[in-house]
């Protein structure tokens, strides 16, 4: 092994920081409060819990973006009947609001996973960027990329944006088939 000179263990160190995962860089506290945003999200979706799911947010009309990846747009095109309607677009749109709406009409169980999340944050201003999947009871329905700016307010850390990656399931819902 070689010994290296103490002036030279600033500059291991330094290379090593730079190297560490970008949540490593978050300041403990920052970094603790993100991470039980993430969990409320996800609480709140399987929840169904509209009042606790839109206090997350920093206002309703935030970005919230997503972009569905093109053999999922082929799949869609693909089953429909009429096949005169235009093509899907890639990019599509909403609203937190919308969303957890949306979960709260579902008569079945809901949940968003999250996975190999990562917080690159300050004092005041965060993003989060994670491995995500949306599963109706056991299906996995859709997965993906997905990232959130935050931003700390006097009332908390708030999710500004949302945008993420929309993969869809190839393979249909165990119960489609069935008449």
């Amino acid at each position: 092994m070689k010994f290296f000179p103490a002036a030279s263990g600033f500059a291991i160190a330094m290379v090593l920081s730079t190297a560490l995962p970008a949540h490593a860089n978050a300041p403990a506290e920052s970094r603790q409060q993100i991470e039980r945003i993430v969990e409320k999200f996800r609480v709140a979706v399987v929840n169904k819990d509209k009042d606790s799911f839109m206090k997350l947010f920093l206002r309703e009309d935030i970005t919230w973006v997503a972009s569905f990846d093109d053999a999922s747009l082929e799949r869609i095109m693909a089953r429909r009947t009429d096949k005169s309607l235009p093509r899907p677009k890639k990019i599509f749109g909403g609203s937190p609001r919308e969303f957890i709406e949306d979960i709260a009409k579902s008569a079945g169980p809901l949940e968003e996973t999250f996975d190999n999340v990562r917080i690159d944050a300050d004092t005041d201003v965060a993003q989060v960027w994670f491995d995500y999947s949306f599963k109706a009871g056991n299906y996995r329905e859709n997965w993906g990329k997905e990232a959130w700016h935050l931003v700390r307010t006097d009332d908390g850390w708030k999710i500004a944006s949302v945008i993420w990656s929309m993969k869809l399931n190839p393979e249909p819902p165990p119960s489609a088939g069935i008449k």
